[in-house]
């Protein structure tokens, strides 16, 4: 009998919730919003939201080979992104389609992605040394990336009282619930 190798979105899923919420958030912003700092030396929160967006197309679709940039918003790796570039600040749009579309790669890779692949290898030249990075590395370099980003903005949004990005809960309750 052969079994179908277990995937691994099942084991992520809560990452897919943080997303959404995420998403949702940027999408309600105004320019202005998009433009607030915690500081004057830090990004503003539409640069933060779009690092986000980047780097997942990098790790994923430069460094492992996956497919799905062309999907995004985002070109070669070489030089700088529209996400790096500060004086050109970004819609909410362009940054949920940003997000979305990025998204859209990581669900492909854990649809495809099984237990055994996680220790995978790819190799890359970063700095003139050679790094070894794992299947498994990348996806808890993004979840961890996204979590501190997401984290950086809502900080933003609290310093000036607006509504935080709250990823705990796939869910919203009604007062009937």
């Amino acid at each position: 009998m052969t079994t179908t190798p277990q995937k691994l979105a099942p084991f992520y899923d809560g990452w897919r919730f943080a997303q959404e919420r995420l998403g949702e958030r940027i999408g309600e912003l105004s320019a202005e919003e998009l433009q607030l700092r915690a500081a004057p030396t830090l990004w503003p929160i539409w640069a933060i939201a779009a690092h986000t967006a980047g780097a997942r197309w990098y790790w994923l679709c430069h460094v492992f080979n996956e497919p799905g940039a062309e999907r995004t918003p985002f070109n070669g790796p070489n030089g700088e992104g529209w996400e790096d570039d500060l004086s050109h600040p970004r819609e909410a749009s362009e940054l949920v389609f940003a997000l979305r579309s990025t998204w859209t790669i990581i669900e492909d890779c854990l649809n495809r992605w099984t237990p055994a692949m996680l220790q995978d290898e790819v190799r890359r030249e970063y700095g003139g040394k050679v790094q070894i990075h794992t299947r498994q590395g990348v996806l808890m370099r993004l979840i961890t990336h996204d979590a501190y980003h997401i984290g950086e903005i809502t900080q933003t949004l609290g310093m000036y009282g607006l509504k935080e990005i709250y990823i705990w809960t796939s869910r919203v309750l009604s007062a009937s619930t």
